[in-house]
This record gives C-alpha cells, structure tokens and sequence, in this order.
C-alpha cells in the first residue's frame, strides 16, 4: 500500500469544507435525498447493492450489484465497479493519468488503444483507500451510466466524475463559480 506523503498530507488539510457543518449555500435535501455538503472529507467508502449498467451505445460495459460508492464533500457519489464485473475486453488502458489527495495516482481507461478515456481505477491507492484497489469507476459524461435503472446526470467539468442521481443535492464541486471550494 502507498503510503501518504507529507506533501500529500498538507493538500488534505488545504481544504474548507469537511462535511463538519453544511454551508448556508447548500440545497438542503428532501425526503430520500442526500446533502453532497454533509459527506465526510476524508471521503468515506459505501457499499452499494444497488444494479449498476455502464453501456457505450448497445454495447454493456458492466454490471454489478457490488459497486463502493465514494461519498466525499462536495462532490457527487462516485460508483467504483469491481473488475470482476466488467464485460472482458471492453475497456483497454489509455494514456494519461492524474493524482487524487484522499486515493492516489489513478490509471485512466478507454475503449480502444489511443481512445479518450471512460473510467479510471487505482492500481496503488493509498492505504486508506485500498478497497478501491482496480475497482473502476467510469465518466457518466462519456458512457451512459444508470444506478437502479435511473440514468445518471454528469457532474460538471471534463476532469470530475461524479453520478448525479434524484438522490443527492448540491450545488456540487465542478459547477460553474465552484473554484474556490
């Protein structure tokens, strides 16, 4: 497991808002609805029994009822799938790669070799996170994701992936005017 760096350490603690106590901007939740704003940072890690159906046109890229959704402040859930239940073959790793404070260094995904990538995993994450250790998680933006057969909204911005279901308010990390958060 990869240890956490004081460099990384210092970037965790760079942040406002921690799920402590929700700002007076957030939406405040319904019935059945969840606050982004009342997740926890560091994130927390849930499973999810829930059918999960990742396709790329008529083509299914996965499926599960095992699926760790990451709750993290701010930010829509993300749904991790277990490698398990992907379609054999449908995913090739691509170019690229990016670091996350709370996960580590993740592994970008696409459809064929060169392709803009769908999902990514961590290979190596943090030992905090080593349960999403090759669990992949995929762009709502690029592939159309469904969560109990609702179809999943993008969060906003090309480098967030977070699922935006009737279950969760924000605002969310990502929307416009959000850069300071």
């Amino acid at each position: 497991m990869k240890k956490v760096s004081p460099s990384v350490t210092a970037a965790r603690g760079l942040w406002q808002h921690t799920g402590q106590a929700r700002p007076s901007f957030a939406v405040i939740p319904g019935p059945g609805q969840e606050s982004v704003w009342d997740y926890p940072r560091p994130p927390r890690l849930a499973d999810d029994a829930r059918e999960v159906v990742v396709r790329s046109g008529d083509r299914v890229l996965a499926r599960s009822t095992r699926a760790i959704r990451v709750l993290e402040t701010a930010s829509p859930p993300t749904f991790y799938l277990p490698p398990d239940d992907l379609t054999p073959g449908a995913l090739v790793v691509v170019a690229g790669s990016s670091h996350c404070e709370w996960k580590g260094e993740a592994r970008y995904w696409g459809l064929s070799a060169g392709a803009r990538a769908v999902a990514w995993s961590y290979p190596d994450p943090y030992s905090e996170m080593s349960r999403l250790r090759d669990y992949v998680c995929f762009y709502p933006s690029r592939v159309e994701c469904h969560v109990d057969g609702e179809r999943v909204i993008a969060q906003s911005s090309e480098f967030y992936g977070g699922w935006i279901t009737s279950e969760v308010v924000g605002p969310f990390k990502g929307d416009p005017g959000t850069g300071g958060w």
